[in-house]
């Protein structure tokens, strides 16, 4: 009878010792005798105390700093880039099994992945692109982690530092084009005046009417500071006679 009690708390004892609790985003890989055998969890679950081994991992979303990496762009200028990842574990038999240390794996390939992908792209496509080059850097790196159980979910490019030389150039340039750019319009602007002052010069010959109009407004517009400026007006008459008689002089040279 005492046997049967003493066997009985035995396997009372192993059973209470082989009960495990996973949290809700946890997982634990089972191992009998050093073989997977399954994944339990999350909850209460029970593993056979000396045979059986777990290892817990977690499947949250985790978020990686990638530390500055000094690079060298495709035309030759050196940059510092540093960027931000994001991945989560979805299948935790593989994260387990088929690689060592999956956080520092994962890593060090995004940190080889940047490097590599910053090298095949120049300085402007760096700092103007970084959409493009950041669902690059997320496809490479992520198709890697695949085998691994490890979901790249998202991949940013946080801060692109440029030496101090290629930053004066690159002020240079812009206030360059900016002058450019001011030149154009200045140009366009009075081209256009031109065209414009054409036409109204145009309609004012055929329209005496119109020209006396445009004089008494330029009087008006002088009249407005109230300065002391003399204004001497000329019929438009006289000049329609002047010009009359130079016509009549030049026709009587000719002949």
């Amino acid at each position: 009878m005492l046997t049967l009690y003493i066997f009985l708390a035995l396997g009372l004892v192993l059973l209470f010792m082989g009960l495990c609790i996973a949290q809700e985003y946890e997982r634990a890989i089972v191992f009998r005798l050093g073989r997977y055998v399954g994944q339990r969890g999350p909850g209460l679950y029970w593993i056979i105390p000396f045979i059986e081994r777990r290892q817990t991992i977690d499947i949250r979303t985790k978020t990686v700093d990638l530390e500055q990496q000094e690079t060298i762009t495709k035309d030759s200028v050196t940059i510092k880039v540093n960027a931000v990842l994001w991945f989560k574990v979805v299948d935790p038999a593989n994260a387990i099994i088929k690689v060592a240390n999956f956080n520092q794996a994962v890593y060090q390939l995004a940190v080889t992945a940047l490097r590599n992908i910053i090298g095949q792209h120049q300085l402007d496509e760096v700092l103007r692109g970084r959409q493009q080059i950041n669902a690059s850097l997320l496809q490479l790196v992520d198709a890697a982690t695949e085998p691994w159980g490890v979901k790249i979910e998202l991949v940013e490019i946080k801060d692109v530092e440029i030496p101090e030389s290629m930053q004066r150039a690159m002020a240079r340039e812009a206030e360059a084009i900016r002058e450019k750019r001011a030149r154009i319009i200045k140009a366009e602007a009075e081209l256009e005046a031109s065209v414009k002052l054409t036409q109204g010069a145009r309609e004012m010959e055929n329209s005496p009417m119109a020209l006396e109009l445009r004089r008494m407004q330029m009087l008006s517009e002088i009249g407005i500071d109230n300065n002391t400026t003399t204004v001497v007006l000329i019929p438009s008459e006289f000049t329609n006679l002047a010009r009359g008689f130079a016509q009549g002089q030049s026709a009587t040279t000719v002949s």
